[in-house]
């Protein structure tokens, strides 16, 4: 089986797939009467048509190694996935090349750090690695068929870095 070392998410190494959201670095905007720091407009939400939408996930934790067999990639919408605990999270995506996944990275999230996928980016299904694995999922509400998945041949195993 083929094999993928776990890096740290950072924004530079992440930027090709979508955003690091996290509260790195000073805030915008103090408010609240100074008692809240706005870290102001993070993502980017790219919908083809239809709205944005929030959805709650309850995602069962998995542990390192891990067998990667599948990607999927959403072509209408960015998808945004914001954990509900402090616990990280694995993160897989690939590049895309000629409509079809390239070599895949995955990347471990520090506790606080959520991501928002661009539009059309190949990647690996939710992920946690702790429970109880609740997610806050912003991402495109709307008609037509938003879906496309890819089986590898031969599956990558995943293992920490």
């Amino acid at each position: 089986m083929r094999q993928i070392a776990t890096e740290p998410l950072t924004r530079s190494a992440f930027a090709p797939f979508g955003e690091v959201l996290d509260t790195s670095g000073e805030p915008d905007k103090i408010i609240n009467q100074g008692l809240c720091g706005r870290y102001h407009d993070r993502a980017t939400l790219d919908f083809v048509e239809g709205r944005a939408g929030i959805s709650l996930f309850h995602a069962e934790p998995r542990s390192l190694p891990c067998r990667l067999d599948m990607v999927e990639r959403h072509p209408a919408g960015s998808q945004a996935f914001l954990p509900m605990t402090q616990a990280p999270f694995l993160v897989v995506v690939a590049p895309d090349e000629g409509g079809a996944p390239g070599r895949p990275r995955a990347f471990l999230t520090a506790p606080g750090q959520g991501i928002n996928f661009h539009r059309g980016t190949w990647h690996g299904v939710l992920t946690p690695l702790a429970t109880p694995g609740l997610f806050a999922v912003v991402d495109r509400i709307g008609a037509g068929d938003n879906l496309e998945e890819h089986w590898f041949d031969t599956p990558w195993t995943i293992r920490e870095g």
